[in-house]
């Protein structure tokens, strides 16, 4: 998935010995910056690439008015403001239709991956010591609620919320960075919350991952592999509900859910399958495999981000894109190790 027309300019690098370490330093971040700019997996791992090159080959001109941080921050929001001309918004599919029967004729054609707001692990964008209040505001602001809903809003508009109320940077700060007055800035962020403020961003955000919905997970865990149904029912909530991009078909309620997977409805093809757990998303997640190979061979099939709230599962967001696994560091066998996702640079 990576942008092709990258890769001459990441060579380039590698032939001088590699990006700068003080540039690298800021790569976590600026994927996370990334990500909620474009809503994109993929597309946040080029942005920061094209960012590491440009940074990298204009090292040597950065003449320290401003710092380091915020100089690569201007050079991010500019790949990222070029990548968004001319595109589409990105998605979940409760953004585009109305929730449909579980059966197989309302599943539809697989819509082209640009169309859907992709998943984000958290070990690609989440510092993993890092001050515990600004990691819940960073947590909560890469949920996938919260990253659809940003989506709505105009690109320089998204890029001043984001700066503003995500990162804490001043006015000052963001009017420089995008080359515009303080009040330019003030006005785009008053026209982004209220854009916001008529979004849905609390539905995805699960209770603290305490005992007890820890011990909902492996009872998920154990449920699902077993494909053992009345074990399901006991965990999701009544109004629950699933999402399966590409596909534009979502289910609301949990006896549709169930439905979805009985047999001879497709979801029984995940029968026998095993879950690996992780996070994404700022939320529990799994890396769902599928006996699908030769002699029963577990697969990748799917990434699972849930939704937990009041001890009960209220949403699934499957993603059916393997090329997930290898970009967040998940093996292709549920008994391999979950790494650190591929180096770049």
């Amino acid at each position: 998935m990576t942008d092709l027309a990258m890769q001459p300019a990441a060579s380039d690098a590698a032939a001088h010995g590699g990006l700068d370490p003080r540039l690298e330093e800021h790569r976590r971040e600026l994927t996370a910056y990334s990500y909620r700019m474009l809503g994109s997996a993929f597309e946040a791992e080029d942005a920061v690439q094209e960012t590491m090159i440009r940074a990298w080959r204009g090292l040597d001109r950065f003449d320290g008015r401003a710092s380091l941080r915020s100089w690569m921050y201007r050079i991010a929001t500019n790949v990222c403001l070029d990548m968004l001309k001319g595109r589409n918004r990105r998605a979940l599919p409760m953004d585009l239709t109305a929730a449909g029967e579980p059966v197989a004729e309302a599943l539809g054609e697989p819509l082209n991956a640009r169309a859907w707001v992709e998943p984000m692990a958290d070990s690609r964008v989440l510092a993993s010591a890092a001050d515990p209040a600004e990691t819940a505001v960073a947590r909560e602001s890469i949920r996938l609620a919260f990253v659809a809903a940003l989506q709505y809003l105009p690109p320089r508009q998204r890029a001043v919320l984001i700066l503003r109320e995500v990162l804490a940077w001043s006015a000052a700060e963001t009017a420089e960075l995008l080359d515009t007055s303080v009040a330019s800035v003030n006005s785009a962020l008053q026209r982004a919350r209220a854009t916001m403020g008529s979004r849905d961003t609390t539905d995805d955000r699960p209770d603290p991952m305490n005992d007890a919905n820890r011990a909902l997970l492996e009872r998920y865990v154990a449920a699902f592999e077993a494909f053992d149904m009345e074990a399901l029912v006991g965990l999701i909530a009544e109004d629950a509900v699933q999402v399966m991009p590409p596909f534009a078909l979502w289910m609301r309620g949990r006896d549709d859910i169930i439905m979805w997977m009985a047999d001879g409805r497709p979801g029984a093809e995940c029968r026998g399958s095993r879950l690996l757990p992780f996070e994404a998303n700022g939320q529990p997640a799994f890396a769902a495999y599928r006996p699908s190979g030769p002699n029963g061979l577990h697969q990748p099939f799917s990434v699972q981000v849930l939704h937990v709230q009041d001890d009960r599962i209220v949403g699934f967001s499957h993603f059916l894109d393997t090329n997930l696994f290898p970009l967040f560091g998940l093996p292709q066998h549920p008994d391999g190790e979950i790494g650190a996702g591929p180096t770049t640079g």
